[in-house]
């Protein structure tokens, strides 16, 4: 699946203050366009970037965009939003499948969110991530020249739309045509709406938020400065735990590996304990979040799903934060059935997923000696400590 972002920069963002454009205003080292730019740089299922400029400087791009690794297409902006994606899609057509739209004013978008945005467009042919309004809404109206309250809305169905927004190349270029018509929007999302596509909506974050004014600008250089300042980085520590009930009718599956028994276990997924207290290793090792984050146990794509594949999904999530996965140490916690038989399988699998030597992973059987719901064989718990080590040239 051929993928591309389009990163929209073509306005001057007077609303933030000053004489530059505020994706060129400083945000550390670099600049918003920069921060913006550079998880899609880093996104292993990105194969190109497009940035629509302001028209006059398309021809002149700054030195940042010179020095990513994606293939970079530079293209003139135009006054609207639309006019710019409009452009960026222009420079793509035919050569992707997927296309990413987010604003140069969003600095701070998570890999995580790029990969769920991608997975539920590639479902539905759109999608937007979004953060659930927890505020009461008013409308406002206008009396007597005062503005008050016209109603109150229910929140329960309000989301707050943020970037990327992923399309399917056909849904993008119906929106687009629609925009091009004379139809203004303030997102694609919308043009596709009215075009007839279903948008889905994936979980948004925080910490994705827009530069508007300048106190967001003031927002954004509070974050950078906070951040690890970057220097000699030998190994990270992320520490796991799981535990899921005992049912009957179900299989039991640990570590990847069918494991015979009466019992399964219970939960949304196939309920491998082990590949869960993993996940939450590694996600914890990069502050990535944990597994109930990115695989929500409410999200309909997960049901039944094999935890091995979401295994793989986290290490590829910290992958494209520049980590890897340098070893891994469970200890799964079953009065019943006895693991040590299965654990070298599981060792096997674990490291084919985690792309690690056999001699990095280590699977070790402990038992409850009688003790709470696992002592009594009503649940199996897992802990799990991995490490991440920062990835080489060419990893």
């Amino acid at each position: 699946m051929r993928v591309a972002a389009i990163i929209v920069a073509g306005g001057r963002g007077v609303r933030v203050g000053g004489a530059v454009p505020k994706q060129f205003r400083p945000l550390g080292d670099s600049t918003l366009l920069e921060h913006a730019l550079a998880p899609f740089d880093a996104s292993a299922r990105v194969d190109r970037i497009v940035v629509a400029l302001p028209a006059d400087l398309a021809s002149s791009p700054p030195p940042g965009l010179r020095v990513i690794d994606t293939p970079l297409r530079i293209v003139a902006g135009g006054d609207r939003r639309q006019d710019s994606v409009a452009a960026g899609l222009d420079a793509v057509a035919g050569e992707t499948d997927l296309v990413l739209v987010h604003d140069a004013a969003r600095p701070f978008c998570p890999p995580a969110l790029i990969d769920r945005t991608l997975d539920a467009a590639t479902e539905t042919g759109a999608a937007v991530p979004a953060l659930r309004a927890t505020d009461t809404v008013k409308r406002a109206a206008t009396r007597d020249g005062r503005l008050v309250v016209g109603a109150t809305l229910p929140r329960d169905h309000l989301y707050l739309a943020q970037t990327p927004q992923a399309f399917r190349v056909d849904v993008l270029r119906d929106a687009v045509a629609l925009g091009r018509s004379g139809v203004d929007a303030t997102d694609e999302a919308w043009l596709a709406e009215h075009c007839g596509h279903t948008v889905s909506l994936v979980e948004g974050d925080p910490d994705n938020f827009k530069v508007t004014t300048p106190a967001d600008l003031r927002r954004a250089a509070d974050k950078v400065k906070r951040e690890p300042v970057p220097g000699p980085v030998f190994a990270r520590v992320g520490l796991g735990y799981d535990l899921h009930r005992t049912v009957a009718g179900r299989a039991l599956i640990l570590g990847g590996v069918p494991v015979p028994h009466d019992r399964g276990l219970e939960g949304h997924s196939d309920a491998d304990a082990v590949c869960h207290a993993l996940i939450d290793a590694i996600l914890g090792a990069a502050a990535e979040g944990d597994v109930g984050q990115h695989f929500s146990n409410r999200d309909p794509r997960w049901k039944g799903a094999s935890s091995i594949d979401l295994l793989r999904r986290a290490v590829a999530i910290v992958r494209d934060r520049g980590w890897a996965v340098g070893n891994a140490d469970i200890v799964v916690m079953a009065e019943r059935p006895r693991i040590g038989p299965h654990a070298a399988a599981m060792r096997q699998r674990l490291a084919e997923t985690l792309d690690v030597p056999l001699g990095a992973v280590s699977v070790k059987a402990k038992t409850g000696e009688g003790v709470d719901a696992v002592g009594r064989g009503e649940a199996i718990a897992v802990h799990a400590v991995a490490t991440l080590i920062p990835r080489g040239p060419g990893c």
